[in-house]
C-alpha cells in the first residue's frame, strides 16, 4: 500500500463548502503526516467566447487577483494546521486542470467536497466531483460539508 504524502485539495472558495473542507483536509493531512496542495481553477467567462465583449479581459484579470489573494489568505491563515500547505490558481476547466495538476505532483489522494446539487441542476451542471473520481489517477477522498460534523 502507498503511503500518503502529498493531497490535492480543489477550492472554490464557496462560503458553504470552503471552511469545512479545509478543516477536514488539514485533520486527514495531520494525521496522515501528509502536505496538502490547495489548488483552484477559475473556469471559463461566457463571455470570453462573445464578440466585441470588451469588459472580458479586465473581468478575468480581477477574477485572478481576487482569486490569488483568497488563496494567500488560505495557505497564510492554515499554515499552523497544515504545515508545508500550498496552494496555486489556474484557469481552465474544472475537471481537467485538478486532475492534471494531481497527475503532475503525483499525489496520493485527493480530498474533494460536494456541492449538494440535486436533480435537474446536477444533470444540467454536471458534476466536477463525479468526473475527478472517475478520471483521477489517485484515490480520491469525497467530502459532504453539508452533513452534520
Amino acid at each position: 500500500m502507498k503511503t500518503i504524502k502529498k493531497i490535492v485539495v480543489p477550492v472554490d472558495f464557496s462560503e458553504k463548502t470552503t471552511d469545512h473542507l479545509v478543516a477536514y483536509a488539514c485533520y486527514v493531512a495531520e494525521r496522515l503526516g501528509a502536505v496538502i496542495h490547495f489548488f483552484h481553477v477559475i473556469e471559463p467567462y461566457p463571455a470570453d467566447a462573445m464578440i466585441g465583449a470588451p469588459y472580458a479581459a479586465q473581468y478575468r484579470d480581477d477574477i485572478k487577483i481576487a482569486s490569488r489573494k483568497k488563496m494567500n489568505s488560505l495557505v497564510h491563515d492554515n499554515e499552523k494546521n497544515c504545515p508545508g500547505c500550498t496552494g496555486q490558481v489556474v484557469s481552465g476547466e474544472p475537471v481537467e486542470k485538478i486532475v492534471e495538476f494531481a497527475k503532475e505532483i503525483n499525489s496520493d489522494l485527493i480530498i474533494i467536497s460536494t456541492h449538494g446539487a440535486k436533480g435537474l441542476e446536477k444533470i444540467l451542471l454536471g458534476s466536477v466531483v463525479e468526473e475527478v473520481l472517475k478520471q483521477a489517477h489517485c484515490p480520491v477522498l469525497i467530502m459532504n460539508p453539508f452533513k452534520e460534523q
